[in-house]
């Protein structure tokens, strides 16, 4: 029996593969997390350097996504194939190097289980089918990207983009809204929080948002077109007020601390992505317009 037929017969199937290709796609997730920052931050010295006329730095060690090999960070032990197994690993190493008996960060193994349940999930909520594995690449980059903005306040280019392009290349076969709405999806996303950051700038001369934000507002206008966008936006507010004050209160941190906004509406537009046809349509028949 072919694979795609036992897919559809046994669904089951489907949401154990992708379960499990999750996880292991949130151990490299953990990986590019890490060193793609870095990366990021290497690149633009060596760009600044040229620009300045400053000598080089030859001497820099090798730095990509695949080496140096994976090591603890306290005593550099090289992390064998049988410690790197996503979640099992920590567990049986009892969150600890296996070289030092340094903690190792809960982080790693919760992304990587929430990489995997997550994919579970789309799997089951999409079954076998090009939207499922289209959604599956989208919602592994959303996750790297909001990582790295908690912990840095950037959203790279190199990741958002191509998911932009990703999500109106799928769209021009029709995979999830037609093509003309996924073009002004993406128009419309940037164009309105390029907007709000160009109005708060005249109104207080500060910046209020990185350039960021637009392009993924943009990237989520590609993906469900501009029905989208109003949803994303409203979700992403309501969930950065809340989160945020309650961040602010945890840390007795000042109102001025700047608060990454590329967490909330990546949550906010995978929920428009998933149901938000749904969360409309019980909007207008609770206020009685349907």
């Amino acid at each position: 029996m072919p694979l795609n037929e036992i897919l559809i017969q046994y669904p089951l199937v489907f949401v154990v593969i992708a379960g499990v290709i999750g996880l292991l796609v949130g151990s490299f997730l953990n990986v590019l997390v890490w060193r793609l920052p870095k990366m990021l931050e290497r690149e633009w010295r060596v760009q600044a350097h040229e620009i300045l006329g400053l000598p080089g730095e030859s001497t820099l060690p090798t730095l990509n996504l695949f080496l140096p090999h994976s090591h603890c960070p306290h005593c550099s032990h090289r992390i064998r194939p049988w410690e790197n197994i996503p979640v099992l690993s920590f567990l049986f190493l009892r969150g600890r190097c296996s070289g030092c008996s340094a903690p190792i960060s809960r982080r790693y193994p919760l992304v990587e289980l929430a990489c995997g349940l997550g994919s579970a999930f789309i799997a089951w909520h999409f079954g076998s089918g090009w939207q499922a594995c289209m959604t599956l690449l989208l919602s592994w980059g959303l996750l790297a990207m909001s990582l790295i903005d908690a912990e840095h306040q950037l959203l790279p280019d190199v990741l958002v983009l191509p998911l932009l392009w990703l999500g109106l290349i799928v769209n021009s076969l029709g995979l999830f809204v037609p093509l003309p709405d996924a073009v002004w999806g993406a128009v419309a996303g940037y164009m309105t929080l390029w907007s709000v950051f160009w109005l708060f700038k005249l109104l207080t001369g500060k910046d209020g948002m990185g350039h960021g934000d637009f392009k993924l507002l943009a990237m989520f206008g590609a993906w469900g077109g501009w029905q989208v966008l109003p949803l994303t936006i409203l979700l992403s507010s309501l969930v950065g007020a809340v989160i945020g004050v309650i961040y602010l209160r945890l840390r007795n941190a000042k109102t001025s601390t700047p608060i990454p906004f590329g967490p909330y509406l990546a949550i906010a537009g995978w929920i428009a992505l998933l149901w938000g046809g749904q969360i409309t349509d019980f909007y207008w028949q609770f206020v009685g317009l349907k």
